[in-house]
């Protein structure tokens, strides 16, 4: 049932990416991506990786509001003139060949509810468990699997983070770009 729903969501994704493929708003288009980008996250909730789905809301919604703020701020709504249809044609049949190969990855799943220790004897969730605090010095479990064993993860879950505030305060600054005035030398 979970799986077939997640099937669904993929196919909606895919949908969703079409358009924003084929449209000439551009407005429309960046909400089609916006639906993509959310149903994403929705799925990665569904897989229970919330950490994942997260940091997908955070980027997805930083970018959402700079590339609407960017699009309505020029008044750019429609594509003009002809469009090359090869190009889109393309992209569109990348999208369907990215939504079959991520049906097939959902099939291939164990089933949810299934632990990892069931199946692989040398699971790291066993490792953690059994080892974590007396490797570590941790006196909490999840600590010394986010600080220890997954520390390059949540290094790089975090500099992702980062980067996406960073450059959404970058591309959001209007006084600097305004005023025209420039920093005076120092030298």
């Amino acid at each position: 049932m979970l799986m077939n729903l997640i099937v669904v969501l993929l196919m909606f994704v895919a949908i969703g990416a079409i358009i924003a493929i084929w449209t000439r708003d551009l407005l429309s288009a960046l909400i089609a991506m916006g639906v993509v980008g959310f149903t994403r996250t929705v799925v990665f909730v569904l897989l229970r990786a919330p950490d994942v789905a997260i940091t997908q809301v955070v980027v997805e919604v930083l970018l959402l509001v700079i590339l609407i703020r960017s699009a309505v701020r020029r008044e750019v709504h429609t594509v003009e003139g002809g469009r090359k249809s090869a190009g889109a044609a393309l992209a569109a049949a990348l999208v369907v060949v990215m939504l079959v190969l991520g049906v097939i990855a959902v099939r291939e799943l164990r089933p949810f509810g299934e632990p990892l220790e069931q199946r692989a004897w040398d699971a790291p969730a066993l490792t953690y468990i059994d080892k974590g605090t007396e490797q570590t010095g941790a006196g909490n479990i999840v600590t010394a699997v986010l600080l220890d064993y997954r520390g390059y993860d949540t290094l790089g879950e975090a500099t992702v983070l980062f980067t996406a505030v960073v450059g959404a305060i970058a591309l959001l600054r209007r006084k600097s770009r305004r005023s025209g005035v420039e920093a005076p030398d120092e030298g």
